[in-house]
């Protein structure tokens, strides 16, 4: 079975809703359909049910540009953020293009037809579409299994090990001992929902401190703006304000580290108990934005902390025991569950193999152009957020620089786009961050390159001008 769509997007998450909600809007002619393995929409926020789970940027900037969130909370709950999704693809009738239960195996390019030809696995069955486009909206990691490293003596402990991408629903923590092994944005959120939800007490086990910064549950400017203006005037305000903010703390972080260290410390300090160890826990040893930083809505881990309800251990795993964990230190610490916050797997477009003219695409030999395409591969873009700051601000600018090539295109008569690459650009890694499950794979990853449109500037402001205004015909895109 073969049928064919003017565009095929991979995934029906945050950014693949999205970018169909772009094409729906701007581009009303164009055919499209995605395709989503799970038998549900929403990605991330379907696929995560651990306790808490909630965003990890605020959502004003989190949500669309397009389409105003109009919740509440800065950090808003897991379930809040998938109906927002799901209500904005019933909103743009991208819901009657999802196709469930579609895994992309592999997607084939052919320049004589000027057509990608995408095979995926439903029921067990092999199917076949084409698209004159295929757009990737798949997010950058594993849906299948989380990064669990394997603890010595783990098969000892008596009671139940999971990790949180892969929360048991008949899990029941209420009067139990929990120790939660990392300290990255899932640990922080944990922790106070555990302690919250009945457990008898839960410790953050961690190798080593996190940045984690207390911000108001509720943006204050937000409901002020918006009482007064209404949502639809408001939001682009309050937008505004957030992604200063934003840039304006991630450049001082760059600029004057030192600063930022202490007036991070100091918010810890005027949350935790009097004498609390603040620079065992809490203090890195890398420097802000090295790494992403924890954001806690109203400081919820540090009043855990200060209510006795929860603390923090950082030392390192010797073996686990029965009842616990053994630490190099010599300390136990007794658990009835264990929960392993230790991050995610990478898996780029979804693991799907490219394939151009009968070539196997290896990612790590391309260069990403405007960390949105891949040199030599053509018809093709992909959606990865921003590091240093709310996924969708990346992701909405993608889709509408992938608008205006369309248009493009279509204007032009070329039936085909490709980015070719400079051999006189010099190579660097895509992403210049320090997470783990970034440096598992670093080398798997295509490269960036030493100057524009082949760096990845990791700016909102400088990509809002670019990729909205900048020149289509660069000189460095070639159409056929």
């Amino acid at each position: 079975m073969t049928d064919h769509v003017d565009v095929l997007i991979i995934g029906a998450g945050l950014s693949g809703i999205g970018a169909a909600a772009h094409l729906a809007k701007d581009l009303p002619a164009t055919s499209y359909a995605v395709l989503e393995r799970r038998g549900a929409s929403g990605g991330t926020w379907d696929l995560f049910r651990y306790p808490g789970v909630r965003s990890d940027s605020d959502m004003f900037t989190l949500g669309y540009r397009f389409r105003p969130w109009r919740g509440t909370t800065s950090l808003a709950d897991g379930a809040s953020i998938l109906r927002y999704v799901r209500e904005t693809a019933q909103a743009y009738g991208v819901d009657r293009h999802i196709r469930y239960g579609h895994h992309v195996t592999s997607a084939a390019w052919d320049s004589a037809t000027a057509r990608w030809t995408v095979t995926a696995e439903v029921d067990g069955e092999t199917r076949r579409l084409t698209a004159d486009f295929l757009w990737a909206c798949s997010g950058y990691y594993d849906y299948d299994q989380g990064y669990a490293p394997r603890f010595e003596g783990q098969e000892r402990f008596g009671g139940p090990v999971v990790h949180p991408q892969h929360w048991p629903e008949d899990l029941d923590h209420t009067g139990k001992r929990v120790v939660v092994i990392g300290s990255g944005a899932t640990a922080v959120t944990l922790v106070p929902a555990l302690a919250a939800g009945g457990a008898a007490h839960v410790t953050m086990l961690q190798r080593s401190p996190t940045y984690v910064l207390p911000l108001p549950a509720e943006d204050g400017f937000a409901r002020r703006a918006r009482r007064v203006l209404g949502d639809r005037l408001s939001y682009p305000l309050v937008r505004a304000k957030n992604i200063g903010v934003a840039t304006a703390l991630f450049q001082l972080s760059r600029r004057r580290p030192g600063l930022v260290r202490r007036l991070v410390r100091a918010a810890n300090v005027k949350l935790l108990p009097e004498g609390y160890a603040v620079d065992t826990h809490f203090r890195p040893t890398y420097d802000p934005w090295d790494q992403r930083l924890c954001l806690v809505p109203d400081g919820d881990l540090f009043h855990a902390i200060r209510r006795g309800e929860a603390d923090v251990v950082t030392d390192r795993i010797r073996t686990f025991t029965e009842t616990g964990i053994e630490l190099e230190s010599g300390e136990h610490l007794e658990a009835d569950v264990i929960v392993t916050a230790t991050g995610l797997n990478l898996r780029v477009f979804g693991g799907a193999e490219l394939v151009v003219d009968g070539a196997v695409v290896k990612p790590h030999e391309t260069m990403a152009y405007r960390a949105m395409m891949l040199s030599g591969v053509p018809n093709f873009a992909f959606t990865i957020g921003y590091t240093n700051a709310s996924w969708t601000l990346k992701a909405d600018l993608v889709a509408e620089y992938v608008v205006r090539l369309l248009t493009h295109l279509r204007t032009t008569g070329a039936r085909s786009v490709v980015p070719v690459r400079d051999p006189s650009v010099g190579e660097v890694p895509l992403m210049d961050f320090d997470a783990g499950y970034v440096q598992r794979v670093i080398h798997t990853l295509p490269r960036q390159g030493d100057v524009a449109p082949w760096l990845l500037r990791q700016n909102y402001l400088h990509d809002s001008r670019t990729l909205r205004h900048g020149k289509i015909e660069d000189g460095v895109l070639s159409f056929r």
